[in-house]
């Protein structure tokens, strides 16, 4: 399996399990913990749609973009659009939101930082193998079989 394909997979496990970590928050967190927690973890899940679309994306990369992404979906309730696109549509209200919360700005944050550190962590293990793997193999002498 080629490298740009094990990370879209790896990515596609991450969207299933994030969606699945809201759907549990929200069903059984109550107040803020349910509120805030659900803000950091759509903006993971941006972080993980972002990886999707673009797996070759720097970890930071994708937290930025991720928490621009954010930022500027909560900024755009203060325009009225999302909240009508809401009372029209449940997709619309969950992915835009109703209204504006200045608190969240900083749980997309915190989401964008738990995120980018997880890729972060995740793309350096590959690395880590790969080298381990190679200052472990023998140099072949000539006329010398590299055999155990």
């Amino acid at each position: 399996m080629s490298a740009l394909a094990r990370t879209r997979l790896v990515a596609g496990g991450a969207a299933v399990l994030t969606v699945a970590a809201g759907l549990g928050i929200r069903a059984f967190g109550a107040g803020d913990v349910a509120k805030y927690g659900g803000d950091a973890l759509y903006t993971v899940l941006v972080h993980v749609l972002i990886v999707l679309a673009l797996p070759r994306v720097r970890p930071w990369g994708a937290a930025a973009g991720a928490l621009a992404l954010s930022c500027a979906v909560e900024l755009l309730q203060l325009t009225g659009v999302p909240a009508d696109l809401a009372g029209r549509s449940v997709v619309a209200r969950l992915v835009l939101g109703s209204t504006f919360n200045a608190p969240d700005l900083l749980w997309y944050a915190l989401g964008a930082a738990a995120a980018g550190t997880a890729h972060a962590v995740c793309a350096r293990r590959p690395a880590r193998a790969a080298s381990a793997g190679r200052g472990s193999r023998r140099r072949a002498e000539p006329g010398r079989s590299t055999a155990p």
